[in-house]
């Protein structure tokens, strides 16, 4: 086999370069070619440098993540890090694209790097979980100073080839055009300079304060996450005095601990996940796209200004339909509002917000629609107002044209059938708010044509989406596994527990909200039959009394000017009220009977809908809880969570508290497999 690694030789500067598309991971094979090229650059009299580069479209952008769990191949990165590093030769890396995760370790190997201006530079392991495992905690903090080690490692992001500069982790910047020219030019120019400057043989400062800092800043961040405590741990065993190599084993200890636990498998599993949601099992990859040149939405709302802007921010044109000019210009209005507001924390020029604006075109002339290639409807949650709408479409659409939904809960058969094209027809569930909210529900109905599923998972991408296949059920994956939640959060308070312990226990679990804290953010009024005399439960009761949730100062909480909620003595005296009324004497109840009647039965149905073909895969539904629903990414969502909590416990809870467990779980728990 061809190695991905080449050298090239230019007079006395030896170059290597990786050609490992599309990323160049460092994979085995290009480890084994670097080692080699290294040995050969320096046993070659004739070689005084050596140049480090990537051909493609990036510097390496971090390890083979396909080889995470299986025995290493040798030699491991850390040893060709550290064998760069010992390099009686200078070697220069030549940044371009980004180095990222092992690629930025590589580059701390070397002795000196520079970049294009265009260059990024990170540590995104903790992202997986993880921590730079070839040296990166510690030579950072030794190169840059604990700081900018602790944003890099514990956090994340990457930063620029400017602010590298800036900190000293890359030496010079060079031309976006001439990067091997002028890394061979640097190279020479340094080829004699001893001794050559060898991260391991810095000294990191101690810097208490902003380790003290840093923590405080990111406490809510980094609430019950494993990995960037063991980060920051190792950047502050970098500047306590330890020798490099201690501070190497104690990185090696952490990277490991982290390696072989629950949290970092989950992320890892999310990971894959969310690149396999994008493939639909049944429909080949080669299948032929519609063209998008221009998207209808339905609807100025907040939705259909969310969803619009996904849109415009992709550079894709945009017609909103309205029907009352006030609405059309509010919603538009709301537009330039969240453009100028992303515009004033520097996200976005002055210049992009007009471009932007400048795509859209407000309307209240449905016929307008007619020039649109996918034209998402907006509206109510009603049937009755859908399929007026669907039947409106059908006659004004072009032929070819893509007509979608946004409903949350409603059968897209019922709506595609309204019209004269039904394989035309699909669900595109947005969530709100729909600009920000990564997921994207897919909802392929039983006459969606192939290539239509096809081009809306493309065009997900696009507008950087996560989406995921759906098929026509109440309420898709994610509303439909919300229900037995809700339903059961709600008998929970009747039998005794209150909205406080049941809210407690989920956030504890490490969801943002609990059910009873959404209901309130969310709106309790929502779907509420709007007649104060008819009170049939605890939420209508509320509602009757104006006590819509935040939007109202009070819901199942009392909230004051600032929306910071307190437990509220009239919800305890409706909740005693309906106990009361239903005969029932109110019981201590434990926060493991709320787990297993709240999460466990959201599993359950996961496991259902999977049963019934309405997810393509279990990972599937786990990407919808973590980008929908806010599950902590470090339980990996619901379906995950119930494999690793062990799927006999979830089996007997469930079978404990009276639930009809699904066959698929039955059957998974009692022969040791996995739900699909």
């Amino acid at each position: 086999m061809t190695s991905p690694i080449r050298t090239e030789r230019h007079d006395d500067v030896l170059v290597i370069i990786s050609n490992n598309p599309p990323v160049n991971a460092l994979g085995a094979a290009v480890r084994q070619g670097l080692e080699a090229a290294i040995k050969e650059g320096v046993k070659d009299d004739s070689i005084t440098a050596m140049v480090i580069r990537c051909d493609g479209r990036t510097f390496f952008a971090g390890a083979d993540i396909t080889e995470f769990g299986k025995e290493m191949v040798e030699p491991g990165l850390p040893t060709v890090v550290d064998m760069i590093e010992a390099s009686s030769k200078p070697v220069v890396a030549a940044i371009h694209g980004t180095a990222l995760g092992g690629g930025c370790e590589v580059t701390l190997g070397c002795h000196y790097r520079v970049a294009v201006p265009s260059a990024k530079i990170g540590t995104p392991e903790v992202k997986l979980g993880l921590l730079p495992g070839a040296g990166g905690t510690q030579r950072i903090p030794r190169i840059a100073g604990v700081k900018l080690a602790l944003e890099m490692t514990a956090k994340g992001d990457p930063i620029s080839a400017k602010k590298a500069l800036d900190a000293g982790l890359i030496d010079k910047i060079v031309g976006e055009d001439t990067l091997e020219a002028d890394a061979i030019a640097f190279a020479r120019e340094i080829a004699t300079k001893r001794p050559l400057p060898r991260a391991s043989e810095k000294t990191a400062q101690a810097d208490p304060d902003a380790v003290a800092a840093f923590k405080k800043e990111n406490a809510r961040r980094f609430r019950n996450f494993d990995a960037p405590a063991a980060n920051i741990a190792c950047v502050e065993k970098a500047a306590d005095g330890s020798s490099f190599e201690e501070g190497i084993a104690f990185e090696r200890q952490e990277f490991m601990k982290l390696m072989t636990g629950v949290q970092s498998a989950a992320q890892r599993h999310i990971f894959f996940a969310e690149r396999q949601a994008a493939k639909i099992d049944d429909v080949p990859g080669d299948t032929k796209l519609r063209e998008i040149k221009r998207v209808g939405v339905i609807g100025a709302g907040t939705m259909g200004g969310g969803i619009s802007m996904n849109f415009l921010s992709a550079g894709i044109p945009v017609t909103i339909v309205e029907m009352q000019q006030d609405a059309l210009d509010r919603g538009t209005g709301v537009v330039r509002k969240n453009y100028e507001a992303t515009a004033a924390k520097g996200r976005m020029k002055p210049e992009q917000v007009e471009q932007a604006m400048g795509a859209l075109k407000p309307t209240l002339d449905f016929a307008d629609l007619a020039e649109c290639d996918l034209i998402i409807e907006a509206v109510y949650e009603t049937m009755e107002v859908k399929k007026e709408i669907f039947t409106k479409l059908d006659a004004i659409a072009k032929p070819g044209a893509i007509l979608a939904s946004n409903t949350s809960y409603l059968n897209i058969d019922e709506i595609a059938a309204c019209t004269k094209r039904p394989e035309d027809v699909v669900g595109m569930h947005f969530f709100s708010p729909a600009n920000v909210m990564k997921l994207l529900e897919v909802v392929r109905g039983d006459k969606t044509a192939d290539d239509v599923l096809a081009t809306v998972m493309a065009l997900a991408k696009k507008i950087k989406k996560v989406a995921v296949v759906a098929g026509v059920t109440y309420g898709f994956i994610g509303n439909r596994m919300l229900m037995p939640r809700q339903v059961e959060a709600t008998k929970l308070l009747l039998e005794g527990a209150s909205p406080e312990q049941i809210d407690k226990v989920h956030v504890a679990f490490g969801m943002p909200m609990g059910p009873f804290q959404m209901s309130d953010l969310a709106g309790v009024d929502i779907g509420w039959h709007r007649d104060p005399s008819r009170i049939e439960n605890i939420r209508d009761a509320l509602a009757a009394e104006n006590r819509w949730g935040q939007k109202t100062k009070a819901g199942f909480y009392d909230y004051d000017e600032k929306r910071t909620p307190s437990n509220s003595a009239r919800v305890a005296e409706i909740i005693d009220d309906f106990r009361k009324k239903s005969g029932v004497t109110p019981r201590d109840i434990s926060d493991e009977e709320i787990v297993v009647r709240t999460l466990y039965t959201m599993v359950n149905e996961g496991a259902l809908i999977l049963e019934e073909g309405k997810a393509q895969r279990a990972a599937d539904v786990d990407v919808v809880w973590i980008y929908g629903y806010g599950w902590p990414v470090y339980r990996g969502g619901p379906m995950f969570w119930a494999q690793s909590e062990g799927l006999p416990k979830v089996v007997t809870g469930l079978e404990k508290y009276g639930f009809t467990v699904a066959k698929s779980l039955k059957d998974a728990a009692a022969t040791g497999g996995k739900i699909k």
